[in-house]
C-alpha cells in the first residue's frame, strides 16, 4: 500500500474518533446537522449508538486498507516471479550461446573428418576397381564372359562406394528419412526421364530381354548389343543405308527408358532363326516348273540337318511361349505379275547369316539359270505403238 493513502486512512480514523469530543462554543456537539433536520426538532443520539458507528466506519476503513495491502503484495511476489523467471530464461540464452561457441568448431572438425573419409572411400574403391578389371581383362579369354563379369564388378562396387558414401554423411536413421522425404518428390520431378532410365535398366537386368552380343532392334534402332549401362545400351548399328542387315560401323546409344515406351525385337533370344525370302521373276515362255525346281532344289541341300535343330528349338521355346510352326522346310510360292511369273523362295537362315545365304542362293540360280535354256529372267518391257 502507497504511504500517502495509508496516512489518509489513519488520519481520517483519528478525526472519526476525536469527532464527539470537539465542542461548540456555546458547548453544543459540533459535528453539523442535515440541513433537513433543522426545520424539525432534533433527535438527541445516544453515546452507545455513536460509538458503534465509529467502530463499523473504522472496520471498514481497516477491511479496506487490508485488501489493498493484500493486493499489493500480490502483486509484488509476482514480479518477484517473473524476475526469476527473466532471470533463467537469461541464463538459459547464455548457456545456449556458450554451447553454439563451442559446438561451431566441432561442427567444421566433424565435416572435415566426413570429407576425408569419403575421399578414401571413393579413392580406394576405384583403385579396387580398377585392379580387379585389369585383373579380369588378364585373365579371362572369353570375350563376352570378360565383358559380362567385367559389368557385373563395376555395378556392384560402385553400389558399395554410394551406399558408404550415404552412411558417412547420414549416420543416424532419423537423417537419412529426413533426407529422403526431403529429396525424393524434387528429384522425381526433375530427374523422371533419367529415373525411367534406370528402372528400364532394371528390367533389362532382371527379366533379361536382351543381353550383351544380341542383335535387337531396340527403340527403333537395329544394332547389336556391345554394352549395356544404367541410362543407357550401347548397340552397333545394322541396316540403315546398309543392305540386309549388315553393320554400318556406327555405335548407337538408346536410353533405357525405351524398354517402356517402343517394341522390342530380339532376333537372337532364344530362336535365333528368322524367315527370308528371295524374290525371281521368269517370263511368261519360261518354264516356270523347272525354274522352281532349281531354287527349291538349292534352298532344300542347305537346310539340311537345320530342321531338326530348329525344331529343338521350338519345342524348347513353346515351354514358354503359345509358338507352332507347320512347316519348317524351304517353299516357293508361285505369283503372276505383269511383267512375268514371279517365284519367291521362303526359306529359314540364321539371323547374321542372312545376306550371305541370299548371295549363296542367287549366285546358284544365275548359275543354273545360264545353263538351262527354257527359263529365262524377266523385266518391264514398254511398247510403243504408231497409229
Amino acid at each position: 500500500m502507497k504511504p500517502s493513502r495509508l496516512f489518509f486512512y489513519t488520519t481520517t480514523a483519528g478525526l472519526l474518533l476525536l469527532s464527539p469530543l470537539i465542542v461548540s462554543p456555546a458547548g453544543a456537539s459540533a459535528s453539523p446537522v442535515p440541513p433537513e433536520e433543522r426545520t424539525g426538532p432534533a433527535v438527541a443520539e445516544t453515546p452507545r449508538e455513536a460509538a458503534a458507528g465509529e467502530e463499523a466506519a473504522i472496520r471498514l476503513l481497516r477491511e479496506q486498507a487490508e485488501l489493498e495491502l493484500r493486493a499489493a503484495e500480490e502483486k509484488m511476489a509476482a514480479a518477484g516471479r517473473q524476475a526469476e523467471l527473466a532471470e533463467r530464461e537469461l541464463e538459459r540464452a547464455r548457456e545456449r550461446m556458450a554451447r553454439a561457441g563451442n559446438a561451431v568448431p566441432g561442427r567444421r572438425e566433424a565435416v572435415y573428418s566426413k570429407l576425408i573419409r569419403t575421399g578414401v572411400v571413393l579413392l580406394l574403391g576405384y583403385l579396387l576397381i580398377f585392379a580387379l578389371v585389369k585383373i579380369i581383362n588378364r585373365h579371362v579369354a572369353d570375350l563376352r564372359t570378360r565383358h559380362m563379369i567385367r559389368k557385373n564388378v563395376i555395378y556392384f562396387l560402385n553400389l558399395l562406394i554410394i551406399f558408404l558414401v550415404i552412411f558417412i554423411w547420414l549416420q543416424h536413421l532419423g537423417s537419412i528419412t529426413i533426407f529422403i522425404s526431403a529429396v525424393g518428390a524434387g528429384v522425381a520431378l526433375a530427374l523422371q526421364e533419367v529415373i525411367l532410365c534406370m528402372a528400364g535398366w532394371l528390367v533389362v537386368m532382371t527379366r533379361r530381354p536382351f543381353e550383351v552380343g544380341d542383335r535387337i532392334e531396340f527403340g527403333g534402332i537395329q544394332g547389336d548389343v556391345i554394352d549395356i549401362q544404367i541410362l543407357q545400351t550401347s548397340m552397333l548399328e545394322i541396316g540403315n543405308w546398309v543392305e540386309a542387315d549388315q553393320s554400318t560401323g556406327r555405335i548407337v546409344k538408346v536410353p533405357n527408358s525405351a524398354v517402356f515406351k517402343n517394341p522390342l525385337f530380339n532376333y537372337s533370344r532364344g530362336f535365333e532363326f528368322i524367315w527370308n525370302e528371295l524374290r525371281v521373276l521368269v517370263t511368261f515362255e519360261s518354264d516356270w516348273k523347272k525354274a522352281e525346281g532349281i531354287m527349291l532344289r538349292r534352298a532344300v541341300e542347305r537346310a539340311e540337318g537345320m530342321e531338326e535343330i530348329v525344331k529343338r528349338k521350338i519345342k524348347r521355346m513353346s515351354r514358354r511361349y503359345m509358338i507352332y510352326y507347320g512347316k519348317l522346310s524351304p517353299i516357293v510360292y508361285v505369283k503372276i505379275l505383269d511383267s512375268g511369273v514371279q517365284l519367291t523362295l521362303r526359306y529359314l537362315t540364321e539371323a547374321r547369316k542372312r545376306r550371305s545365304t541370299e548371295d549363296e542362293l542367287a549366285r546358284w540360280i544365275l548359275e543354273e539359270f545360264a545353263r538351262t535354256e527354257d527359263v529365262n529372267f524377266a523385266y518391264p518391257t514398254y511398247r510403243i505403238v504408231r497409229k
